[in-house]
């Protein structure tokens, strides 16, 4: 099991740990939606904080695992269980801070994006690779920490932008140096969970009802372009290709913009 929690002071921390860099297996991003959805029945929990253990918060899906499954078990698994992870984080009873260490990548941007905040590392690398992969998804979650323009340039280019930029954005709340992460998250869940516990859910979905933008409804719409690349057989040979190394695996590479 890669998905660890603890709960103190009212702050539920859910931990992703699959080295060596939490690539999320399809049973363990459903494991992370089932234990964002039991939120709702546990008064106790008043804010959950996201987080990773190891080199980065989230390099996306198990492209391994998902080339070794037969037929295209693989990607409806992989689709499935990241609409529902992407969703559970949305969704949440109480706000999700995430926070992002190293780089966050295909399904790190959907959960990142998905979050109420995200407070990161220095340095920590947002990108989208899913043009090289030959797949599509989570524009949807990248448009809600990046601006519009540059979020094309990034799905078309696959280039990260580091976490500073995003602060200048606005979309990350603080960037601090990595042995202070855990601590600043715990600071931000902290003053949420101070909070009446009863006004905070309120206020949560709330906030869901004036979305001008469902990322739920909008992220499915793009996965429809994923399962037609795939039948084409343009997702399978990017992923071929990834695993023979014959393209840069290197979730964060020094070519982005700082």
């Amino acid at each position: 099991m890669t998905i660890h929690e603890a709960l103190a002071d009212g702050i539920l921390t859910l931990v992703m740990d699959n080295p060596p860099v939490n690539a999320l297996p399809i049973a363990d991003t459903r494991d992370l939606a089932r234990r964002l959805d039991a939120v709702a029945g546990r008064d106790e929990v008043r804010a959950v904080v996201l987080t990773a253990t190891g080199r980065g918060f989230c390099a996306g899906v198990d492209i391994k695992e998902m080339q070794a499954l037969p037929d295209h078990e693989g990607i409806l698994g992989v689709n499935a269980a990241c609409y529902e992870a992407f969703r559970a984080v949305y969704e949440c009873a109480v706000p999700v801070v995430a926070a992002v260490n190293d780089f966050c990548l295909g399904t790190g941007i959907g959960l990142a994006g998905s979050a109420d905040v995200v407070v990161a590392a220095e340095g920590a690398a947002f990108g989208l690779p899913e043009v090289d992969n030959g797949a599509l998804g989570a524009a949807t979650h990248l448009e809600r920490l990046v601006p519009e323009k540059h979020a094309r340039w990034m799905l078309y280019s696959c280039e990260p932008v580091r976490a500073e930029r995003l602060r200048e954005w606005g979309t990350v709340l603080e960037v601090v140096p990595l042995d202070e992460l855990e601590a600043c998250a715990r600071r931000v869940a902290g003053v949420i969970a101070a909070k009446s516990p009863r006004t905070i859910r309120a206020a949560k979905r709330s906030l869901a009802g004036i979305e001008p933008v469902d990322p739920r409804r909008a992220y499915r719409f793009e996965q429809g372009f994923t399962f037609e690349l795939n039948l084409a057989g343009v997702g399978d040979e990017a992923r071929r290709a990834f695993l023979a190394g014959e393209r840069d695996p290197n979730p964060a590479a020094d070519r982005d913009t700082p």
